[in-house]
This record gives C-alpha cells, sequence and structure tokens, in this order.
C-alpha cells in the first residue's frame, strides 16, 4: 500500500497536529503551504498571527515540517485564489447575497491542488486538518463524510462539497480529538505553535471587515452604485450606503431608528434597494437552494427528514425533503429559521453524517 500523503499545512496547530499523527500513523507526509498573495499584497498578514494564509503561517508550517523531519513545500496560487475565491466573493455580494469563501476555496483550491500534487508527487492521499471524519460504507457502497467528535469544532459543514473520489482520497486526522486534545499533543511534543491562536474567519480580510474590504478593493463600483432607498411596509424610511453593504437578518447599522427593532428582509441589486422587516418577517419554514452534491445516497431522497445547517455555527433544526426538480431542492423546516441568506451554504445531515449540500437560492415560496 502506497503510504505517501499530501498534507495541507497552514502554519496553524491543527494542520501541524495532523502531520505529527500522520507521522506516528507510518505515513511519509509531504507537507504543502499555498501562498495566496503576492509579495506587495501580503505585507498587510506579517503581522497577524490569525490569518491562515499569512507570512508567518508558511514560516511556521516550515519549522514544524523541519522539526518532524518531512519534506515541505510552498505553492504559489495567488492568481487561482484571486479568480476563483475572491473574485466569487466580491461578485457575490455585488449580486445581493452572502458568499462562504472557505466553502468555495476548499472546493475550487485546496483539494484539487492536493490531488494535483498528489499525483504529481505519485501520494495515494492527501490530508487536512479539519476536524471531520470521512469512512467507506460497505452497505451503500459509498464513502462519507461525518461530523468530528468535538462538536464546537466541527468543520464538516465547510466540506459539504467534496464528491466520491476526492472523499475516497481524503485523510482527516483529526476528526476523534477535541481542540483541548490537539493542543496537547502539540505541547507535548514541543511543536512551536502549540498555543497558536486560531485563525481568521475570512483569510485575506483579518480584520473581519467584509465592508472595508469590499471599499478597499471595488470603491469605483460601490461609488457608482451609490445610495439607495430603506424600504418597510411600502413606504421609504431612509437611505442606505449601497446594497452590497448588506447582508439578510442584519440589525445593527441600518441608520434608522423606529420603536420596532428592523432587520434586512430582502436584497433587491437591481434596484438598489434594502427592504426591511420584523423579526417575524425575516423567518420562514422554506428554503430552496441550488449547486446540491449528494454524499451519502446517490440520489436526493424524497421525503427524507434529518437535521440542516444555514450557516456555519447554526446548530442545525429538523426539516424535510419536499422536492428536487432541475437542480433546486426545496425544504421545509419544523420551525421557522431566522434569516435564511442567499449565497450561504445548506447543508442537511443523517444523524451526524453529511446526507447533502447545496448553496441557498432563495427562502419562502
Amino acid at each position: 500500500m502506497n503510504k505517501k500523503v499530501i498534507l495541507g499545512m497552514s502554519g496553524g496547530v491543527d494542520s501541524s497536529v495532523s502531520a505529527f499523527i500522520l507521522k506516528e500513523m507510518g505515513y511519509e507526509v509531504i507537507g504543502i503551504t499555498f501562498k495566496v498573495f503576492e509579495c506587495n499584497d501580503i505585507s498587510k498578514y506579517t503581522d497577524l498571527e490569525g490569518s491562515c494564509c499569512s507570512v508567518e503561517g508558511i514560516q511556521d508550517a516550515s519549522i514544524v515540517a523541519q522539526l518532524l523531519k518531512i519534506r515541505h513545500y510552498t505553492i504559489n496560487i495567488a492568481d487561482e485564489f484571486k479568480n476563483k475565491v475572491i473574485s466569487n466573493f466580491v461578485d457575490e455580494y455585488f449580486n445581493g447575497r452572502t458568499p462562504n469563501p472557505c466553502v468555495q476555496c476548499n472546493y475550487e483550491i485546496k483539494w484539487k491542488k492536493l490531488l494535483q500534487i498528489a499525483k504529481e508527487l505519485d501520494a495515494e492521499f492527501v490530508a487536512t486538518g479539519h476536524y471531520a471524519n470521512i469512512r467507506y460504507d460497505e452497505n451503500l457502497k459509498r464513502y462519507l463524510l461525518s461530523k468530528g467528535i468535538d462538536n464546537s469544532k466541527d468543520q464538516s459543514y465547510a466540506l459539504w462539497r467534496l464528491n466520491q473520489y476526492e472523499l475516497s482520497k481524503t485523510i482527516l486526522p483529526l476528526g476523534n480529538y477535541t481542540k483541548s486534545q490537539i493542543r496537547m499533543i502539540a505541547k507535548d511534543n514541543k511543536l512551536p505553535v502549540a498555543q497558536k491562536e486560531e485563525s481568521f474567519e475570512i483569510c485575506f480580510i483579518p480584520d473581519n471587515d467584509y465592508g472595508n474590504y469590499l471599499m478597499e478593493t471595488n470603491k469605483e463600483k460601490l461609488l457608482e452604485i451609490g445610495n439607495g432607498d430603506i424600504i418597510f411596509n411600502g413606504s421609504v424610511i431612509g437611505k442606505h450606503k449601497g446594497y452590497p453593504f448588506y447582508t439578510i437578518g442584519q440589525r445593527r447599522g441600518l441608520g434608522v431608528s423606529l420603536k420596532q427593532p428592523l432587520y434586512v428582509k430582502n436584497i433587491i441589486p437591481e434596484k438598489n434597494i434594502i427592504e426591511l422587516g420584523t423579526k417575524d418577517e425575516v423567518q420562514n419554514y422554506i428554503l430552496f437552494a441550488d449547486n446540491i452534491n449528494i454524499i451519502k445516497f446517490e440520489n436526493v431522497p424524497i421525503g427524507f427528514k434529518g437535521n440542516a445547517k444555514i450557516r456555519y455555527k447554526d446548530t442545525g433544526s429538523p426539516c424535510v425533503i419536499e422536492e428536487y426538480v432541475n437542480g433546486s431542492l426545496k425544504v421545509i423546516f419544523d420551525e421557522p429559521k431566522t434569516a435564511i441568506t442567499p449565497g450561504q451554504s445548506f447543508v442537511m445531515y443523517d444523524d451526524n453524517d453529511v446526507l447533502l449540500g447545496g448553496i441557498i437560492k432563495k427562502y419562502g415560496e
């Protein structure tokens, strides 16, 4: 059996301990760190420990690889990352949607590149430091993706787009560990990243202010869009600063003041309109999703009941698959969900297994 594995190494504690665990399991580990910024873009990230794509992250990955005596390479994918992740991120906001760049990166960049490198280096598997599990089910004859045992760190939500081939070639060493256990392994084995802080939610926006990022990178387009109307109950009650700065369910920073709390209910890009609603009006039982990827079964099981997340930090809610027509999935929740947001990922579970996932298209009929 080929025991060579290509490991994505960000320089954080999770991927570093993954390298250690894989080596202990007898694998020949080759670490790969992706450089996603060009030199003239990367300076702002040099002193920010939280970015998984920072200069410090590249250096830490190299140091850990040397300590573990494994090969390590840094691969420049700045152009691909910009074209497939950052461009999608920006386009989605300009389309009035809220993107999930980590899901996009895993789908368009990370696994494709790791598998390509694996083929070039004659490696059988790829690996990452995600908290999730993969197993082969003999009855279903399929590879299944399931939650990691640490509920607070489970990352199966971000991996729903992996196909059967990608799952069959992937090892996730951390799925049966808690974060505290991983830090302890790093400490016990004197890895210098043992106490390193968590990575940013969006690696290319270290301050997590996407609005400021859009203004810095797309100022002319935003100025062209300009201010627009804020509508509530059919009447204009104020002006907004441009629809890309808003997301469904947003309450703060709306610039209007009424006696009752109001939330962004709809974003209408073609009219540059933000429609507000009450809390009840941003809740709904129904969502539609497209770009469906089915993991557990070969076909979408109409009538299936499970639990689903509509965002990464969602705890999940009971729902049923109502229909699947022309690539569009209709799901009905037992109880109304708040702020079902187009552009975000919808991931449905059968107990701990990922049943399927998709991208939210709209909510309500």
